[in-house]
């Protein structure tokens, strides 16, 4: 039986069977609730999640586990960061050219609000950044720079080490958006400097859904945006300054986060080479009435694209895929118009296929085939 299953961009399928698992074993067996007490069935939750951040840590290549905050997922990561950095008015913030709405949205409101000042860096037609233009922009052009590391839409991948060490030089803070690259592909935020990254469980990591969180680099940035008990300094009305405490008022997601620690120790090994991914994007970028979505230069392509057919529709494209082959895809803007206006596709948008680790050669060449059986139709 192929595995079908090409949105794991949205989100990942199938997960380890270890995550079910675990979660499985702290609702029915095990339970407490996240450092509210010191009876042992408390500790063992708390050591649970504290674990996972150590975890995290060490996959974002950074020492201060205590400077990430577990939030529902990388949109609620990315308007702590954004609204927690208190813009000045009439700030300038440049983009890259392919960003999702759970950063556009959140400029949006900062631009009708505070007079934000939207920018988009120059780039290539792929939408992966221009270095060299990056290089020409004037020290004080922006006040911040947010960067989609893998973009959902067509898989590329931004020198984010280049674009750094280009903004340390100009004293530009960056954003990284690890929706879709952590898990993916090597992050180093220590090594690269990055100053905030937000990131969630459920794609790249084969973690469960309503996990993720931010990284901070220099937590004193940032205010806190939501404000509760934490357990901690519960004799003030006022948000503690110890962390992760600062940023993670409320209960959090204890069964999620246990879910995917389980995710990051059991991380299957890929039943797929790299090779294997690029022959097939060659295949059916063949196919007749065809136009991919893909990175420029193959060094910065995840696996992750997008199509188009000359004929057909992108909805009646990824139903029929589906009704004829059972192909498991997403069809549409993806959430990312300013992505889709880059490339040229707005508003119809594309079909994207998406892998994971559990794709197999014989899975992507039913995918091929698939693909080929609709474009004749």
């Amino acid at each position: 039986m192929h595995n079908s299953y090409f949105d794991n961009a949205a989100t990942s399928f199938p997960k380890p069977p270890q995550v079910a698992e675990a979660i499985s074993r702290y609702l029915n067996e095990e339970g407490g609730t996240y450092g509210r007490a010191a009876y042992e069935r408390v500790r063992n939750a708390t050591m649970q999640v504290e674990d996972c951040r150590d975890a995290l840590a060490h996959l974002l290549g950074v020492n201060d586990a205590e400077n990430i905050a577990f939030t529902a997922n990388a949109t609620t990561g990315l308007n702590a960061i954004l609204f927690g950095l208190e813009l000045k008015l009439g700030a300038r913030v440049w983009v890259s050219p392919l960003e999702h709405n759970a950063v556009m949205r959140p400029l949006r409101h900062l631009q009708e609000t505070k007079g934000l000042e939207i920018k988009t860096l120059p780039a290539g037609n792929d939408g992966s950044i221009d270095i060299a233009a990056l290089e020409s922009l004037p020290a004080n052009d922006c006040d911040l720079l947010v960067i989609n590391h893998l973009s959902n839409v067509n898989g590329v991948i931004q020198p984010i080490r280049e674009i750094a060490q280009i903004a340390h030089t100009k004293g530009w803070f960056i954003i990284l958006d690890a929706s879709q690259s952590l898990g993916e592909i090597p992050v180093n935020a220590g090594d690269w400097g990055v100053d905030f990254i937000a990131f969630t469980g459920h794609k790249g990591l084969l973690g469960p859904t309503g996990t993720g969180g931010f990284y901070a680099k220099n937590p004193s940035l940032l205010q806190p945006t939501i404000f509760g008990g934490t357990g901690s300094l519960s004799e003030s009305y006022d948000m503690p300054d110890e962390l992760p405490d600062r940023f993670q008022p409320g209960t959090p997601n204890v069964a999620g986060i246990i879910g995917l620690l389980a995710a990051l120790e059991n991380r299957p090994m890929p039943q797929h080479t790299h090779n294997d991914f690029f022959e097939c994007l060659n295949a059916i970028e063949k196919l007749p009435g065809v136009r991919l979505y893909k990175a420029n230069n193959p060094e910065q392509q995840g696996e992750l694209f997008s199509l188009t057919h000359e004929r057909l529709s992108t909805g009646d494209f990824a139903q029929l895929l589906y009704d004829r082959h059972g192909i498991e895809t997403r069809s549409g803007l993806h959430c990312a118009p300013l992505a889709h206006r880059t490339l040229g596709t707005f508003p119809s948008g594309t079909v994207r296929f998406s892998l994971s680790p559990y794709h197999t050669p014989d899975d992507l060449a039913y995918l091929i085939k698939a693909i080929a059986d609709v474009t004749t139709l």
